[in-house]
């Protein structure tokens, strides 16, 4: 019998790229790269496919709107980090409760459909106004959803690196 092995702890990963995101093209351009490549390496938990669907969903929700509200003291704390977040590299190691990850991460084909996937979130951005209420932050502005998906982006795609 197969045993699962053990979460990685991403905080403690070496070896990520560093990635410094401009505009949601950027995010597509590298995804698209690290698909088109013929051999990656994730070096956390998700496999590509998984973080491509995941930066989708995120999108998608900065557009639709999510149907989630964080506790209030992380609302709270969301307000005295927000700023932060938006205007510097996130921190990897959080870990959301597992009653999220199936919806966060959702399971792909491959990762050619979950690139399709954020070809279209993609698209929505620049056509459509990302003004949904965040679980944590709250209101955001436009601009700030864009940035919040940049940060977003560099934290999880910095996990895979092509060989």
């Amino acid at each position: 019998m197969e045993t699962a092995s053990a979460p990685v702890v991403t905080k403690n990963v070496s070896g990520r790229r560093e990635l410094h995101f401009h505009a949601i093209d950027e995010i597509v351009a590298d995804a698209e790269k690290l698909v088109a490549s013929p051999n990656i390496k994730t070096l956390g938990n998700w496999p590509l496919g998984r973080l491509l669907a995941h930066l989708t969903t995120a999108i998608n929700g900065s557009i639709d709107g999510v149907d989630a509200r964080a506790p209030l003291l992380f609302r709270l704390a969301g307000k005295l980090v927000k700023n932060r977040i938006l205007n510097s590299a996130m921190l990897p190691g959080f870990q959301l409760p597992d009653r999220f990850q199936a919806d966060l991460f959702p399971e792909v084909e491959s990762p050619q459909d979950a690139l399709e996937g954020l070809l279209k979130a993609a698209a929505r951005a620049k056509t459509e106004r990302m003004t949904a209420c965040h679980p944590v932050f709250g209101q955001l502005t436009h601009d700030e959803w864009t940035q919040l998906h940049l940060r977003h982006a560099e934290l999880h795609l910095s996990f895979v690196v092509p060989e």
